[in-house]
């Protein structure tokens, strides 16, 4: 009887490919961190995740590749939120906020501004590109975590000013432009890094803020694909 043939191996699937570009979005707090909180039980980390959830959808229905750095009630460290960006060959980033202050119905857009002198620990240093905004990261610079948004400050601010822009028209009562704060869930994330807050938690009736939910979406998936359609174009 003759010898049967030898198996050929089949070789195993090649790993998925990276999308070029990707939208990270960062629903603040979260588990044992609420957030703010107002009278009815409302809590900040709640919203956060509702809005993040809208404006993904929004993003994927116009083809744009969109990640969050949280699916449901956890807490994942700064840290681990700006890893998850800084993995990206390109992104932006969104960290979504409520406060317990402000003007109901009013809308801010926040990049980040660093103080005189932020200290960084010698041994906190990751390999991080500072490629230009939008563009695939060819070189690899040594850069330390605690500053890794320097590099892209310029770009934030526009980024931020974008999104501020479309956030008024639906939001007329929120400032024209947005504005530079240390804000700590942005300054290690190496891309183009936002935040916006809506006012706010205090409202008498939340369904009075549950409207707001699907127009402030709208807009900030808005001011994202005008930024990243500018930046493609060599306009940002």
């Amino acid at each position: 009887m003759p010898a049967a043939p030898p198996q050929t191996p089949i070789p195993p699937p090649p790993p998925p490919e990276r999308p070029a570009f990707v939208v990270v979005l960062d629903p603040g707090h979260g588990g044992a961190d609420n957030g703010a909180k107002g009278a009815e039980g409302i809590v900040e980390k709640d919203i956060a995740l509702t809005l993040a959830r809208l404006v993904r959808i929004q993003l994927l229905q116009q083809g744009l590749h969109a990640v969050m750095t949280r699916e449901a009630d956890e807490d994942p460290s700064f840290d681990d939120r700006a890893t998850l960006a800084n993995s990206q060959r390109s992104a932006l980033y969104v960290s979504f906020h409520v406060s317990s202050t402000g003007k109901v119905g009013s809308v801010r857009t926040y990049y980040y501004v660093f103080s005189a002198a932020v200290p960084v620990a010698p041994a906190d240093v990751s390999k991080i590109s500072a490629t230009e905004p939008i563009r695939p990261r060819a070189a690899v610079h040594l850069i330390p975590w605690e500053r890794a948004q320097e590099g892209f400050a310029d770009a934030s601010h526009r980024f931020a000013d974008v999104i501020q822009g479309e956030v008024v028209k639906n939001f007329p009562s929120s400032p024209s432009t947005s504005s530079g704060v240390p804000l700590r869930d942005l300054r290690s994330v190496a891309a183009p890094a936002v935040a916006v807050e809506l006012s706010s938690v205090t409202v008498p009736d939340h369904r009075a803020l549950e409207a707001m939910y699907a127009p402030l979406a709208t807009s900030i998936a808005r001011g994202i694909i005008a930024y990243h359609s500018a930046a493609n174009a060599g306009l940002h």
